[in-house]
């Protein structure tokens, strides 16, 4: 039976809910850090490890699990089953850690772009976290912007100021949202997605159930289309879409097609730091047949 601690509640800005000293000692386990008091430094740490060794991940979703938003529920799948998630699962639970830590967390509600053209169903479709309280001499309002929940943007948090920012291997900008407060994130052309874009309001998870079922269920949601997992390093990216896993940046690579199951869940062990152990194995065939599914399709309409 999956682990469980009892939950901490706090009122911050409506109800939020904190993780216990058990669960928090847990995630900072496999982030392979020890806690400490909030500072620019240790939030960057924290930003870091959170990105090198917590997968963006869509695996769940392929392998037919249904999985919530609950932020509480998040953290046990990443501090105690080896999982990851997309935003909402990982901006969600980095958020809970950071305020058990004793930082000032915000969620807002933002909008990933795939495409130039401005897209009003993107709203609502990514979680954004700020961090405030923390001044430093480049950022003496003390407000950072924290994302862990894009895959392939952010390594580090960047202070909420607008300019060009160099992440290796990606030129990122930060700018206001023409005159309605926004902010709009630029990302590099070589990244996995155009821009995104967030209010300044202070949101709550709830507010993103309907978004998250959409793209969870609906076989319309891009999320449907190929099983995916991205892992953030200093240097790059490392990127597996179905049976293919692609390098950007430093060692840019494309491997061939992993069609040996024992090869693929060992890379997503491996490269990912992804692990199914708490799987059950009929859960682990449904994924694997479905993604080999999806592959040999793509390999018969010609593999462009």
């Amino acid at each position: 039976m999956p682990l469980r601690f009892e939950r901490e509640t706090l009122e911050v800005g409506g109800s939020q809910v904190r993780i216990g000293s058990e669960l928090r000692t847990a995630y900072l386990r496999r982030l392979g850090l020890d806690a400490e008091p909030p500072s620019v430094e240790a939030l960057q740490r924290l930003h870091r490890r959170q990105a090198e060794r917590i997968p963006y991940e869509t695996m769940w979703l392929h392998a037919g699990e249904a999985w919530g938003i609950d932020p509480v529920e998040s953290v046990e799948r990443i501090a105690l089953h080896g999982r990851g998630g997309y935003c909402y699962h990982l901006n969600g639970g980095f958020a809970l850690l950071l305020r058990s830590l004793g930082y000032t967390v915000a969620c807002h509600v933002g909008g990933v772009q795939v495409t130039p053209e401005a897209d009003p169903e993107s709203v609502g479709n990514h979680v954004v976290l700020t961090v405030s309280d923390l001044p430093s001499e480049e950022n003496p309002s003390g407000v950072w912007y924290v994302d862990v929940g894009l895959g392939d943007a952010l390594h580090e948090a960047l202070p909420l100021i607008a300019g060009d920012y160099e992440q290796a291997p990606f030129r990122l900008i930060l700018d206001r949202h023409e005159d309605d407060g926004a902010w709009r994130l630029e990302h590099d052309p070589a990244g996995g997605f155009v821009a995104m874009i967030w209010t300044t309001a202070e949101a709550e998870m709830t507010e993103f159930r309907a978004k998250h079922e959409w793209l969870s269920r609906s076989p319309e949601s891009p999320f449907a289309r190929v099983a995916l997992a991205e892992h953030r390093d200093a240097t790059g990216i490392d990127v597996v879409r179905g049976l293919v896993v692609t390098r950007i940046g430093d060692g840019a690579a494309t491997s061939e097609p992993l069609t040996d199951r024992t090869d693929w869940f060992a890379v997503l062990g491996d490269v990912f730091d992804l692990r199914f152990d708490s799987s059950e194995l009929e859960t682990l065939d449904r994924l694997w047949k479905g993604v080999l599914t999806v592959h040999r399709a793509w390999e018969a309409a010609g593999r462009p």
